[in-house]
């Protein structure tokens, strides 16, 4: 979904077309106001992949109060934020991807480029919904394991070997092949590469 907020209507008209002429749903708020309100009556910036177009000068709400608003709610990523600015806005834009948004745009801009990278900015989004719950589905699965199982899976991501293992808990070897055949099946992996890999990023 890309949302368009701009107090310029000419400007939503126009940028509404265009992502529905390239086939994007879109919805378009005349403020940061009222695309607020719409958030709390219900879009859903956490499931739904969403990139935002904002202006950076409105009246009220300007587009940089907006962005740190979506910021403090976590709701910027997953969505993603492209930034419309004129050029005297640039540095300011500049100083918003550093604090987190995906691009900006300098007016007058190119139709397709705009639109390319509002596409962009979607497909950036979904990538970041997809992450969030793959990183809840491994903190759901460790959360399975038993006080044992996670020191030998600790263990294993360390690189020890089962008799270090076993040394290391004062447990027998048979019963570090029970704990480490329980950590796979419990966290959905084969082996301990599977294991390394499933387990970066996140903390133990």
């Amino acid at each position: 979904m890309i949302e368009i907020i701009d107090d310029e209507e000419v400007i939503r008209d126009a940028l509404t077309w265009l992502c529905k002429s390239r086939g994007l749903e879109v919805r378009a708020h005349a403020s940061a106001g009222d695309f607020l309100t719409a958030i709390d009556d219900g879009i859903d910036l956490l499931s739904q992949p969403s990139c935002l177009l904002l202006d950076v000068r409105m009246p009220g709400i300007s587009g940089v109060e907006l962005f740190d608003q979506l910021l403090a709610r976590k709701l910027v990523p997953p969505a993603t934020v492209l930034f419309l600015t004129g050029h005297g806005d640039v540095p300011m834009a500049v100083e918003m991807l550093k604090k987190g948004a995906y691009d900006f745009v300098e007016k007058p801009f190119s139709d397709n480029q705009l639109i390319d990278r509002l596409i962009q900015g979607e497909a950036l989004s979904r990538s970041h919904i997809a992450a969030g719950a793959i990183s809840s589905s491994v903190a759901a699965r460790r959360t399975s394991l038993s006080q044992r199982e996670r020191e030998v899976m600790d263990l294993i991501l360390a690189g020890k070997l089962n008799k270090v293992i076993a040394d290391e808990l004062g447990i027998t070897m048979r019963t570090v092949e029970v704990h480490r055949a329980r950590v796979f099946a419990k966290m959905g992996v084969r082996s301990a590469i599977e294991l390394a890999q499933l387990n970066v990023g996140h903390s133990t």
